[in-house]
């Protein structure tokens, strides 16, 4: 770790134990409501997830939509909300040309694979360009980089195609029960499979030797990867399901986490429940320290406060016995020419006279100790330790 990583950590150390680790109590407090807030989203989606019914074959889907209707016309809900309901159903990817009953039928709408040939309805194509970290002749702007920016050690560039594609029942031909899947919206992720990963090196280029000679990292080579969802892929869909011109139609949820995927439905609810788990102990065990450390925060600056207005009451209360005790300590004080070593720190004027308790440092004139003391919080100028009272030194 470069020095000023160092100092940036030392600084967030401190900024983090600060007033006797309040901060880090609130910190840990926000991620305990994070962690609570993320706990309720996963455990919604898991009982979202057991409540819906999982549809093995597709032909089913149709009947399970019409059960639904029914129960939302006895139960007079709005008409908007007829045709939706959230199924689970396990199929196979084709394309829908395929199942068009149109001219279309002759003319496959599918994507190939630049690199396997395979078919496929969604292409993603990705090329990432990898950077080597160095220290060339101005390197120390890594270090000013790495705190105030985000690290470029990868600059990726990705493209996405999609065509049309239903699920059907696998192994069933021909396909007379389908369900259209609608990609509009999602940002789910998808379980595409890799079909093509291979790393080429960066021939170099005068633009290369200015990079590394004067920056601090360099291009060094360039991943290209492909994946794609092939023809003829078992998946499992989690969405909203509803009629569209008399042809049922998936589309994605945004409250769930999964919109197509691998997994079945139970193994959904076991990473679901698993997830739900780890959240709600993170969050009872944050929540419990920002407590605690809070709670230590709040007595121990009560009692810091108590302490100084006792003080402070003491102090007036032997100013007001003794009201000339000032002007007598000043005018014991030496203004003459005292040395240069043996002035006070503070006022420039006096001769040292009075050292702290408990670390003992002689570097203020008694004047100058004693507005020190009567400040909220009194520290010792050289070596900023808490002091609790100072004493009058005098020379035998």
């Amino acid at each position: 770790m470069s020095s000023p990583e160092q100092a940036l950590a030392s600084l967030l150390s401190q900024l983090a134990l600060s007033f006797d680790g309040a901060v880090l109590g609130i910190a840990l407090a926000y991620a305990a409501v994070r962690s609570l807030l993320k706990f309720s989203a996963t455990s919604s989606s898991l009982n979202k997830i057991l409540k819906a019914p999982s549809v093995v074959h597709v032909s089913d889907l149709r009947s399970i939509l019409a059960v639904h209707d029914d129960r939302d016309a006895s139960s007079s809900q709005p008409s908007d909300h007829h045709h939706q309901k959230l199924v689970v159903l396990r199929g196979t990817v084709e394309a829908k040309s395929a199942v068009d009953s149109s001219w279309k039928t002759f003319k496959p709408n599918v994507l190939l694979s630049q690199e396997s040939g395979d078919k496929a309805v969604i292409v993603q194509r990705t090329q990432t360009c990898l950077y080597n970290e160095w220290k060339g002749f101005f390197g120390w702007t890594s270090d000013l980089r790495a705190i105030f920016a985000r690290s470029r050690r990868e600059q990726e560039s990705s493209s996405i195609r999609v065509v049309p594609f239903v699920l059907v029942d696998g192994g069933r031909w021909p396909h007379s029960d389908f369900v259209v899947v609608n990609m509009d919206g999602s940002n789910h992720p998808l379980p595409l499979t890799t079909v093509f990963h291979q790393l080429q090196p960066i021939a170099a280029s005068p633009y290369t030797f200015l990079q590394a000679l004067f920056g601090h990292e360099y291009p060094v080579g360039l991943l290209d990867e492909e994946k794609i969802l092939p023809l003829g892929k078992d998946i499992t869909a989690v969405g909203m399901c509803s009629f569209k011109n008399g042809i049922p139609e998936i589309k994605s949820c945004k409250d769930l986490p999964y919109f197509l995927s691998d997994l079945t439905k139970d193994q959904m609810i076991v990473d679901l429940a698993f997830r739900s788990k780890i959240l709600l102990w993170v969050g009872v065990a944050f929540g419990s320290l920002s407590i605690g450390i809070l709670g230590y925060a709040v007595m121990r600056n009560w009692n810091r406060w108590k302490e100084w207005r006792q003080n402070r009451q003491l102090q007036q209360q032997s100013q007001a016995a003794n009201p000339d005790a000032d002007t007598q300590i000043a005018s014991e004080e030496e203004t003459g020419d005292v040395p240069d070593g043996e002035l006070c720190v503070i006022c420039l004027m006096r001769r040292r006279r009075s050292a702290f308790i408990p670390c003992g440092h002689l570097v203020c004139c008694q004047l100058c100790a004693i507005s020190v003391e009567r400040e909220s919080s009194p520290k010792c100028p050289v070596c900023r330790q808490e002091i609790r009272n100072s004493v009058r030194i005098y020379d035998s």
